[in-house]
């Protein structure tokens, strides 16, 4: 379970006051109070237009800066207490994928299964697996390199997948993909959400509404660095009166009054 309690976060940033003067700096509220729970079996989606302070949470979550009040925790275990006890119960697919290019897809995952100290037998076993579920038996062992949208997001999710994580967090895993590569990743997110597949929490950022409706259980919409509403895809529908979930997200999000400039 990942739980994200009342955080905000700011920066400082440089901007020209006026030609020929020296810079000033200025602050910036980037998040300000976020609540996300997302539980075991769920696919939680965060949306939130471009500034709504979406990958600052995200970062966050997966330890790269601390925020300035509130807390982030990932099954009990504080993100800013203990960041690689909590990244171990993370698999994190980003939107730079960071393949190795002169290494196969089998190299790679099980190069990042190493590193989360799995032995090499258990590595190669994992990556072979991770390889059924993701329909990667024709490039699993081809270098990276050259691979298309749809062969990089499946060695890269099987990367942050081959410890057997039990909490996922996707950022716009979908950009670039064809139909059949974003179907063959929503059967596979379908199945680790289920019993089957280990009740997983997935946390799943995206700009496509269609995807929203097909895959998330509940949803969590922010704008300019906060929550604006949260419910499942028909509460969301019933609250704004809209029969379309774009038209809702749409009216949830830019009918926020605006806090600040987000990052």
């Amino acid at each position: 379970m990942i739980s994200i309690e009342n955080v905000s976060k700011e920066f400082v940033v440089a901007g020209a006051a006026k030609p020929f003067r020296r810079a000033v700096k200025k602050t910036v509220q980037a998040v300000s109070g976020v609540n996300v729970l997302a539980p075991n079996g769920r696919i939680t989606g965060l949306l939130g237009p471009n500034g709504a302070g979406k990958t600052t949470t995200l970062r966050m979550l997966g330890a790269l800066f601390q925020p300035d009040q509130g807390t982030i925790t990932v099954d009990g275990i504080a993100v800013a207490d203990q960041p690689r006890l909590a990244l171990a119960r993370m698999g994190i697919l980003g939107d730079a994928h960071g393949l190795y290019p002169r290494l196969t897809a089998r190299e790679n995952v099980v190069y990042f299964g190493r590193l989360q100290g799995m032995d090499s037998d258990t590595a190669h076993a994992r990556a072979q697996e991770l390889a059924r579920l993701l329909d990667m038996g024709s490039i699993l062992d081809r270098r990276t390199e050259g691979f298309s949208q749809g062969e990089r997001m499946k060695t890269a999710l099987a990367r942050a997948l081959v410890h057997d994580p039990a909490n996922i967090v996707l950022d716009e895993p979908t950009n670039g993909l064809d139909v059949l590569a974003t179907r063959a990743l929503r059967e596979a997110l379908r199945h680790l959400r289920s019993p089957q597949g280990g009740s997983k929490c997935i946390v799943f950022s995206t700009h496509i509404m269609s995807e929203v409706q097909q895959l998330c259980e509940y949803v969590v919409v922010m704008a300019q660095g906060r929550n604006v509403a949260e419910g499942t895809v028909d509460e969301l529908l019933a609250q704004t009166g809209q029969t379309q979930f774009e038209d809702a997200f749409v009216q949830l999000a830019f009918g926020a009054q605006p806090i600040g400039v987000s990052v």
